[in-house]
C-alpha cells in the first residue's frame, strides 16, 4: 500500500480550502494577465473557464459532484468570488456556468441530468443561461419570446433571444418556451440544426463573455431535452440559488476595490483618508453581506416567502454595494481612473452590469415591493 492510499482523507474544511486555494492560482496564473485584454478585446478566456472547471470552481452545487456528496452552494459563491476580483466578465461566464449546472440539478429528467450534469460540473462543457426572458416573464416585466409547437417525439420552436451569454458555438444552453398554453424549459446546443447565433452589439463593458442573440427556427427540441414541462413549477426551485449564485460577483468585485485602495502610494492614501468611504468601510459592508449570504445558502430549497424576501435582499444589496465600491475607488483613483485602460474605470462599468443583469435593480424592487397576495397570484398564473 503507497503513502498516499494510507493518508487519512482530509478534513472536510481542509478540502474546501484545496478547492478556493486551486481556483486563486488559476485566477492568478492565467486569468488575472489577461483581464486588461477580456476588457479591451472582447477575448473570451475559454480555456481559463476549462482550467476553472478542472480546479473544481462549477462542481460545488452539484450533489456528488463536489468535495461533499451533497449540494455546497456557498463554495461554489466563494468561488465565483475569487474569480471577479480580477475580472467580472470571466465570472459572470462563471455564473452563466453554474447557472446551467443549477438548472440540470434542478432537473425533472433524470435522463437529461445523467447525461449532461458531469460534463457540465467539471467544465468539459461549457453552457449559459438564456432564462432571463422567462425570468421577467414571472414578474409580468415581458412576454416569452419563444413559441412552440408540439411535434412527434418533442417541440419545434420559433423565435430569438436577445442575449445569451457563455456561448460559443457548440457549447449548450438552457431556454423556455410556450406550448399549448404552457411554459417549458428545455436545453439546447448552439450550431445545431435551426439554432444559430447572430453577434449584433458591441457593449462598454463584458464584451468578453461571448454574449450572442440566439434565433430559434424551426428547431427541433426533442423530449429528452426538456428540463420541465412546467416553468412556473421550475423556477420556484432554482430561484433562490439563480440568486445567490449571483452574490459571488458583486462580492469578489467589491473586495478588490477595497485592495485597489489599499495599494494605492502613501501620500495618494493620506489624501484619500478624508473622502467619505474607504476600504475599511468597504470590507466592513462586505463581511456582513457575505455573512448573510452564506447563511442563506445553506438551505436553497426552502419555500417561505420570508426566505425569497431575505434572497431578494441580499441580492440587491450585493449591486447597491458594487456601485458604491467602484464609484469610491474612482475618487480614489483620481485622474488615474480616466486613462484608458485602467483597472478603475473597467470595475466602475462592470459595476453596473452587477446592478442591470436579470434581475435588475428595477425588477428586485418591483418583487419587494409585491403584496403578499400579488405574489401568490403571480405564482399561479400561467406565462
Amino acid at each position: 500500500m503507497s503513502l498516499a492510499e494510507a493518508a487519512p482523507p482530509l478534513p472536510l474544511v481542509r478540502r474546501k480550502d484545496a478547492v478556493l486555494q486551486r481556483v486563486r492560482d488559476v485566477v492568478a496564473s492565467e486569468l488575472r494577465p489577461l483581464a486588461a485584454r477580456i476588457d479591451a478585446e472582447g477575448l473570451y478566456p475559454s480555456h481559463v473557464l476549462k482550467q476553472l472547471g478542472a480546479a473544481g470552481a462549477f462542481a460545488q452545487h452539484h450533489e456528488g459532484k463536489g468535495e461533499e456528496n451533497v449540494i455546497d452552494l456557498g463554495l461554489a459563491i466563494q468561488s465565483m468570488s475569487a474569480v471577479a476580483e480580477a475580472c467580472l466578465s470571466t465570472a459572470f461566464c462563471t455564473w452563466c456556468q453554474d447557472a446551467l449546472g443549477w438548472y440540470l440539478q434542478n432537473s425533472e429528467n433524470p435522463g437529461l441530468r445523467a447525461r449532461f450534469q458531469g460534463d457540465v460540473a467539471n467544465g468539459a462543457i461549457l453552457g449559459g443561461t438564456g432564462l432571463s426572458n422567462p425570468m421577467k416573464a414571472l414578474s409580468g416585466i415581458e412576454p416569452i419570446k419563444l413559441k412552440g409547437v408540439r411535434v412527434s417525439g418533442g417541440y419545434r420552436v420559433d423565435g430569438v433571444l436577445p442575449w445569451v451569454s457563455n456561448l460559443a458555438n457548440g457549447h449548450y444552453f438552457a431556454f423556455c418556451f410556450e406550448a399549448d398554453g404552457e411554459s417549458l424549459a428545455a436545453i439546447a446546443r448552439l450550431g445545431s440544426d435551426g439554432v444559430e447565433s447572430r453577434k449584433g452589439a458591441e457593449f462598454i463593458a463584458l464584451e468578453g463573455t461571448a454574449t450572442v442573440a440566439v434565433g430559434f427556427k424551426g428547431a427541433i427540441v426533442p423530449d429528452e431535452m426538456i428540463l420541465s414541462d412546467r416553468f412556473t413549477r421550475f423556477a420556484g426551485r432554482i430561484k433562490p440559488g439563480f440568486l445567490l449564485l449571483q452574490t459571488g460577483m458583486a462580492a469578489g468585485l467589491v473586495r478588490n476595490c477595497a485592495q485597489l485602495m489599499r495599494e494605492m502610494p502613501p501620500r495618494v492614501r493620506a489624501v484619500n483618508a478624508y473622502l467619505p468611504i474607504g476600504p475599511a468601510a468597504l470590507e466592513e459592508r462586505l463581511t456582513a453581506l457575505e455573512s448573510e449570504i452564506m447563511a442563506l445558502a445553506a438551505t436553497p430549497f426552502e419555500s417561505e416567502r420570508a426566505y425569497l424576501r431575505s434572497v431578494l435582499l441580499a441580492r440587491l444589496e450585493g449591486s447597491r454595494l458594487s456601485l458604491d465600491a467602484t464609484q469610491a475607488l474612482m475618487l480614489h483613483a483620481g485622474a488615474s481612473g480616466y486613462l484608458r485602460n485602467s483597472a478603475y474605470n473597467r470595475r466602475l462599468r462592470e459595476s453596473y452590469f452587477v446592478a442591470i443583469v436579470t434581475p435588475a435593480t428595477k425588477h428586485l424592487l418591483k418583487e419587494l415591493s409585491a403584496k403578499p397576495q400579488d405574489a401568490r397570484k403571480s405564482d399561479k398564473k400561467p406565462l
